[in-house]
């Protein structure tokens, strides 16, 4: 007969002590942190602890291999190690190994899933309210950009697409930029390509500063047709209200104060484009976005709010990562090759400075909770469960395959309870602080004591495996923190694995050993 949901939950209650309070002494040990030496890997660390010595800041140890397989599968994929491949990292002996897994993660199908669900936060992809692109639009917009993605795209070039776009939105996905935007004047359009491309906050820039950047999208025109929710967005020399049309060219200055004179036939968002990718401003906005991803923070914090009075942590780091991006060809997955790489990455999560500067300065990697689409994947990897789906639209069908994965969703009004309650962005704004990463009463008890989270643990194919052959506690326990935790469990945890095997059973155990690994800290958080 099953348990029902508070025994288990007890009994779970019971395993926790175990394992918190039975093992502190080993945690101290650490199964966390390598030995390793730490000289510098490559000019990003030369830059990082040369900043740390000048304010007499240690640097974390590096991180251990397992903590390294399971932080880099997370942070490129999305996705948490299978106990096989965690212990054949762990166990692989090749010095380059940690070299080697980058490579092969950054060319998996789940980098691009992975990366297409960040930037779709940034392009506010969402077919319903406020942003109203309608599912086929949503979905051709997110291919566009997984594709992108996937086929490592100069990133300038993929700047100039979304710029210069025009066409049906339906028929040309990078249209779609100009759609998923909740105020469309000249104004507002500038104001999203500021926050998205050169990640600064225009509306609060003075009001003459944003006008002059709205001047290169003064043209910009949408036009309905028959079809439901399809818009044609084009360039339109009489919509303009910004100079005289009879032949005369216009002046316009861009955001660094150069001026420039645009013709009445041509499209200014082109001349901007041109622009743009030029800037040190563009490639700094990419590469810090990229370093928050990675590293828990940017080197401009927020990674969306650049401006005068709030500075880079390190300077030289980030003029440094903006003239490599730049000479790189604007090579995005040879910028996540290069930071990953470095041992500032790899640095274990427990600070070895007490100073209110480490943070910032990146002394240790930091402790943040998995998103919520990753979170949700991780334990339905583990279990073999499906996530339920549902959209708001109702019409056309959107059709959500079982065995679909949160971080591959395509439209941000295709959500679940769980995505809802653990703070997937609503993709409002593109603002980065729109993700909600905090953990609640809420979340901890849907985790712990709901009766969604006992089915998925005790239906697990992970547990019947385990169980269903004659396998040693010390195996079962050895096999799940791999599956779990992407670890072996330390001799005290097996220990104590074991003795509750024997009191509880094998099954119970080890659907209560699986409650307590998915309820801890260590599972639930990056580190």
């Amino acid at each position: 007969m099953k348990p029902s949901v508070g025994t288990v939950a007890t009994r779970t209650c019971e395993w926790l002590a175990l394992l918190i309070f039975g093992t502190a002494n080993v945690f101290a040990a650490t199964p966390f942190e390598s030995a390793a030496v730490l000289p510098p890997q490559n000019k990003i660390d030369g830059l990082v602890f040369a900043r740390l010595q000048e304010l007499n800041i240690a640097p974390s140890h590096l991180c251990s291999d397992p903590v390294f397989v399971r932080r880099v599968y997370l942070d490129v994929t999305g996705t948490l190690p299978s106990a096989l491949e965690a212990e054949n990292f762990i166990l692989d002996r090749s010095p380059d190994k940690r070299r080697a897994l980058i490579d092969w993660l950054l060319a998996r199908d789940e980098y691009a899933d992975y990366l297409a669900m960040k930037w779709g936060d940034l392009l506010r992809i969402k077919a319903e309210f406020p942003i109203n692109l309608w599912p086929n639009a949503a979905q051709s917009y997110h291919r566009w950009v997984h594709d992108a993605i996937r086929d490592n795209v100069p990133v300038d070039k993929f700047a100039r697409e979304l710029l210069t776009a025009s066409g049906s939105n339906f028929e040309k996905p990078p249209v779609n930029f100009y759609r998923a935007m909740q105020n469309r004047t000249p104004s507002g359009i500038a104001q999203t390509v500021a926050l998205t491309l050169l990640g600064e906050r225009a509306e609060k820039w003075p009001t003459n500063e944003l006008a002059k950047l709205a001047v290169f999208f003064a043209n910009v025109s949408y036009k309905s047709t028959a079809e439901w929710k399809e818009e044609i967005v084009y360039f339109n020399p009489a919509s303009t209200n910004a100079g005289a049309l009879n032949g005369a060219s216009r002046p316009a200055v861009f955001p660094d104060g150069e001026k420039v004179k645009l013709s009445p036939d041509q499209d200014p968002r082109a001349v901007f484009a041109d622009w743009l990718v030029k800037d040190p401003q563009f490639a700094k906005n990419i590469v810090n976005r990229a370093w928050s991803w990675l590293l828990g923070r940017g080197i401009v914090q927020e990674p969306d709010d650049f401006r005068a009075d709030n500075p880079p942590g390190n300077p030289k780091l980030l003029a440094f990562l903006e003239k490599d991006f730049v000479s790189s060809g604007y090579d995005f997955k040879q910028l996540y090759r290069q930071i990953l790489n470095s041992k500032t990455y790899q640095l274990a999560a427990i600070p070895q400075s007490k100073s209110p500067e480490a943070a910032a300065n990146f002394a240790f990697y930091p402790l943040r909770r998995l998103d919520a689409e990753v979170l949700i994947d991780a334990l339905d990897q583990i279990t073999g469960a499906d996530e339920k789906y549902s959209s708001a639209i109702p019409e056309p069908y959107t059709f959500i395959p079982d065995n679909l994965r949160s971080i591959a969703l395509p439209d941000g009004s295709i959500t679940s309870a769980f995505l809802e309650m653990f703070g997937r962005p609503p993709r409002d704004t593109g603002l980065e602080s729109e993700r909600n990463n905090r953990i609640t009463a809420a979340q901890k008890l849907t985790l712990l004591n709901s009766t969604v989270m006992q089915k998925k643990i005790e239906s697990s194919r992970m547990i019947e495996f385990q169980t269903s052959s004659n396998r040693a506690p010390a195996d079962i326990a050895n096999g799940m923190y791999l599956g779990i935790l992407s670890r072996f469990p330390t001799a005290a945890e097996t220990k104590t694995a074991v003795d509750y095997f024997q009191s509880a059973g094998k099954r119970q155990g080890s659907v209560d050993l699986a409650w307590a690994l998915m309820n801890s800290t260590e599972f639930l958080y990056r580190h």
